[in-house]
């Protein structure tokens, strides 16, 4: 069915509220999606939200964005996917043009710091809670426990978490085999985008445009997975200083929505506006190619009993890389009585107050942050 023009504009007017309030990373930003779109919209179940987090954990690009896609077409088609991606994406471009422009400028970064202090621990809550939600709908057998502790060990004892995935979805697939008494198995692929070359060319955003379309087909992982990459792509080629590349990825750790914003930052360093704007739709087109791609095909893979058993292994392990990520952060952020204050609160508030949007938890964690630096 045809989605109406009233649901792809409630699709943009979510994704741009995430993306001005979604901080902390993309373990927040998938926790504050599922209490926008499962619990308060109801656009999916839990149980597909879940699938749709699997897999998006097993294509390259960066996770939050393409979950947003992944909703985004759920409620309003092809429209919905292109519009919940753009959406979510532009106020971090935004705000992280303006700091390019005054780093440019001024060769320096303003001061944040004061500013996020209380968003960190009021954003571990988010995860949590999202975590009850999802793992109570992942977990439904001994075996899943288990495989889902393993996930979480190896992941903080630094196994790749794409390796973790993998590995517990093909563990779950085993099981089921083992179970089923199975002689013969479907073959599975994940989908894989053939990378652009980068070609020798003289125009400067076209190589900006290839080289970031390049780090857009093939980065899985973390924030650090990216900083090596744009390491070897363009501090390595001289295009970009050690310490240019430090202060784009802090910029893209501290801005809110994607931190592949961080391309937003580099681009401009490179060749102002028109170089932002090139490394900008060079990273992220290719996670909206992927998504469109793999969103219809979830739904078959799920009627297909051995690749339900790998689905639903996968979607432990994802909730249990979230979980390993929110220990992590804990472990980080929670330094002093004033950040694990600000955490029980946070907490509380999303238990005792379940229909208050997340948003408010953000902007209650940094003022109450910014309260109790001046104690």
């Amino acid at each position: 069915m045809k989605p109406k023009n009233g649901e792809v504009q409630e699709v943009g007017k979510l994704f741009l509220k995430l993306g001005t309030i979604a901080f902390g990373g993309p373990a927040a930003h998938i926790a504050m999606m599922e209490d926008e779109v499962v619990k308060k919209r109801q656009w999916m179940t839990h149980e597909h939200f879940l699938d749709l987090v699997g897999a998006t954990n097993l294509i390259p690009g960066p996770n939050s964005t393409e979950m947003t896609m992944h909703c985004g077409y759920e409620r309003g088609g092809w429209r919905g996917l292109i519009l919940a991606g753009a959406a979510f994406i532009l106020p971090a471009v935004l705000i992280t043009m303006v700091f390019a422009w005054l780093y440019s400028k001024y060769g320096q970064l303003p001061e944040v710091e004061p500013y996020i202090y209380g968003i960190k621990p009021a954003v571990i809550a988010i995860i949590l809670s999202a975590l009850i939600s999802l793992g109570k709908k992942a977990l439904k057998n001994v075996e899943l426990w288990v495989l889902g502790i393993l996930t979480v060990l190896a992941a903080l004892l630094g196994v790749n978490e794409i390796v973790a995935l993998f590995a517990c979805g093909f563990a779950g697939l085993l099981l089921y085999f083992i179970r089923s008494h199975a002689k013969t198995a479907n073959g599975f692929s994940p989908l894989i985008l053939l990378q652009a070359p980068l070609l020798a060319v003289q125009s400067g955003n076209l190589k900006i445009w290839l080289i970031f379309l390049k780090v857009g087909a093939l980065l899985y992982g973390s924030g650090y997975v990216l900083f090596a990459f744009l390491d070897a792509e363009l501090v390595s080629n001289g295009l970009l200083t050690r310490q240019e590349l430090i202060d784009a990825v802090a910029v893209g750790q501290f801005t809110p929505g994607p931190v592949l914003s961080t391309a937003t930052f580099i681009g401009w360093q490179l060749n102002g506006f028109w170089g932002a704007l090139a490394a900008t739709v060079g990273i992220f087109l290719p996670s909206f190619v992927f998504v469109a791609i793999l969103n219809p095909l979830i739904p078959k893979l799920r009627k297909s009993k051995a690749m339900s058993a790998f689905l639903d292994a996968v979607n432990v392990a994802a909730v249990a890389v979230i979980l390993a990520v929110a220990i992590e952060m804990s472990r980080d952020t929670l330094t002093d009585w004033r950040t694990v204050l600000i955490a029980i609160i946070s907490f509380a508030a999303v238990f005792v107050f379940k229909k208050l949007n997340s948003a408010f938890i953000v902007i209650g964690g940094a003022v109450l942050g910014y309260l109790l630096m001046l104690v």
